[in-house]
C-alpha cells in the first residue's frame, strides 16, 4: 500500500503510535505489527539515526519505504528530532508526510523564530510540522528533566509558530529503561484545551500501559516510542547469540521479540472502536 500522510493518522481523539526506525529489522517489525493488529501506524527517523547511517537519508528512508509499500497496513514516515536544516530539507524527496523541528535547545523566543520558518517550509512542500516546547527529559543536557509545559505559552507558540502538532513535557523522558514515568494528567487535559493542534508525547518506552491509555483518554494524540523496541531487539540478540554465527540466527528472533512489543503497545495505544476511546476518558 503506498505511504499515507501523516495528517490522515493523527487526529483528536485517537491515539496513534510512533515507532523508531534504527535498522531494517525495526521497520520489518513495526510494519509486521501493525499488519497483525489492524492498526495504522507511523515509522520516524530520527536524525541520530541518520547519523548512525553516515549520515545519509536516502538508504535508511529508501528500505523503510519499500517495507511500508510492501504491506497491506496503513503506514506514515516521519522524520524525528530534527536540528539540521539541510536535512530537514531532505525530507520532501523521500517520502516523508511530516517532520519534527526541535529547537527546544533553544530559548522561547529564538525556538519561535527557528520553528516558524521550519513551519513555512514544510508546509511549502506540502509536509506537515511538529515541534517542541517544554523540554522532555533524557537528551544529553538539550532537555531538561523536571520542565513541564506551561498551557498559555503553548498556546502563544503554535499560534506564533503555525505548526501542525506539539510536542509537550508532562512527564516523561527519553531513554528510560524502566516503565515507572508518572504523568501529569490535569496539565494533559489543560493542554488540549489550550492547544488547538495534536498534542504528542515524548520519551513514551518508560510510561506503563495505564498511563498510557489514559493520556490519551486525556488529549494526547501521536505517541512516540523507540527505547522499548531496543530493550526487546536486544534481549532477543543475547538470549540467542550461541545458535552459531550467521547474524539472521538471532536477528529473526530479535525482529520477532520487536513485532511482539510493537503489536502490544498498538493495542494500548488505539484502541478499535471511538467507543472504547470514550471510556478512556472517563
Amino acid at each position: 500500500m503506498p505511504l499515507v500522510r501523516t495528517a490522515e493518522l493523527v487526529r483528536p481523539g485517537h491515539g496513534v503510535a510512533a515507532f523508531n526506525v534504527i535498522t531494517l529489522e525495526h521497520a520489518e517489525a513495526i510494519v509486521a505489527a501493525a499488519e497483525q493488529t489492524g492498526r495504522p501506524v507511523i515509522c520516524q527517523i530520527s536524525q541520530n539515526a541518520v547519523r548512525f547511517h553516515g549520515g545519509r537519508l536516502g538508504p535508511v528512508a529508501a528500505a523503510t519505504r519499500a517495507v511500508a509499500e510492501g504491506s497491506a497496513a496503513r503506514v506514515a514516515l516521519h522524520l524525528d528530532h530534527v536540528t539540521d536544516e539541510d536535512l530537514m530539507h531532505q525530507a520532501a524527496d523521500h517520502g516523508f508526510g511530516s517532520v519534527m523541528y526541535d529547537g527546544s535547545e533553544h530559548d522561547y523566543d529564538e525556538n519561535v523564530s527557528r520553528t516558524a520558518a521550519a513551519a513555512a517550509w514544510a508546509h511549502g512542500h506540502g509536509l506537515w510540522l511538529e515541534a517542541e516546547l517544554g523540554e522532555v527529559g533524557g537528551k544529553d543536557g538539550a532537555h531538561a528533566p523536571g520542565v513541564r509545559t506551561d498551557p498559555a505559552e503553548a498556546a502563544a507558540f503554535v499560534a506564533a509558530t503555525g505548526v501542525d502538532a506539539l510536542a509537550v513535557a508532562v512527564g516523561s523522558s527519553h531513554a528510560m529503561t524502566e516503565r515507572t514515568a508518572a504523568l501529569d494528567h490535569d496539565l494533559i487535559a489543560r493542554l488540549r484545551d489550550a492547544v488547538p493542534v495534536p498534542l504528542v508525547l515524548h520519551g513514551s518506552s518508560g510510561v506503563p500501559d495505564d498511563e498510557l491509555r489514559r493520556a490519551v483518554g486525556q488529549g494526547m494524540t501521536k505517541i512516540n516510542i523507540g527505547t522499548a523496541l531496543n530493550i526487546a531487539f536486544t534481549g532477543a540478540v543475547r538470549a540467542n547469540l550461541d545458535r552459531g554465527v550467521d547474524p539472521r540466527r538471532y536477528l529473526a528472533p530479535a525482529r520477532d521479540a520487536m513485532r511482539e512489543q510493537v503489536a502490544h503497545l498498538l493495542e494500548v495505544i488505539a484502541p478499535r472502536s471511538a467507543e472504547s476511546i470514550g471510556r478512556l476518558a472517563c
